[in-house]
């Protein structure tokens, strides 16, 4: 056996992936070659190092550790809806918008409300304010209506009693022959300012 051909041998020998045959001749020459028998324990005190290096468990000091992740930059913590306006800036953006536009309207809902009494028969209507008073041993002949104000029955009205935006208050003296509704149009009026807003600013 050449000593090229044992020296590459070597390797395999040490793994363990040498056929039997092999060995035998490998270990025939080595006995007879000094020089392959010398390059055969350098490989053999070599892979015995690594194989002692690669299953050790080498255990860093607390204080090495420790001064490795202070080492380490900080991870800044965002609050969840800060992350989430960053993931999502067109709906964030739009939800301002929105959310500003209603606050306006409803104080422009606020100032904008003024009484508005109607009716085919307001001679027998007692206005205080913004109350309505139908008085008592009074009879309003036909419907009332009554918008941004407060209502106070204590006759008769001869008709229907609608009050839109405001507040009724019947007293057992008070009689009505039709129907009493009470409507709240603030969300229909917002409702129609915000659909409003978009299409003037689609338009524009």
């Amino acid at each position: 056996m050449e000593c090229k051909l044992a020296v590459s041998m070597m390797h395999d020998y040490l793994d363990d992936d040498l056929p039997e045959l092999q060995q035998r001749e490998l270990k025939e020459h080595l006995l007879s070659c000094t020089d392959c028998r010398a390059k055969f324990k350098e490989l053999e005190q070599t892979d015995m190092l690594m194989f002692s290096l690669m299953h050790q468990s080498p255990v860093a000091s607390e204080d090495l550790v420790g001064r490795i992740m202070n080492s380490l930059p900080q991870v800044k913590k965002e609050r969840a809806f800060v992350t989430w306006i960053k993931r999502h800036p067109a709906l964030s953006a739009a939800s301002v918008f929105i959310l500003v536009m209603l606050m306006s309207s409803v104080t422009f809902w606020n100032q904008d409300r003024q009484l508005v009494v109607r009716g085919t028969d307001l001679e027998q209507v007692v206005i205080q304010g913004n109350t309505v008073i139908v008085p008592s041993g009074k009879t309003i002949s036909g419907d009332l209506t009554v918008e941004n104000g407060k209502t106070q029955v204590y006759g008769e009205v001869d008709g229907n009693v609608t009050v839109i935006d405001g507040s009724l208050y019947q007293a057992s003296t008070a009689h009505i022959s039709g129907q009493v509704k009470s409507i709240d149009q603030a969300v229909s009026w917002l409702w129609y300012k915000v659909t409003n807003m978009f299409s003037e600013v689609a338009y524009r």
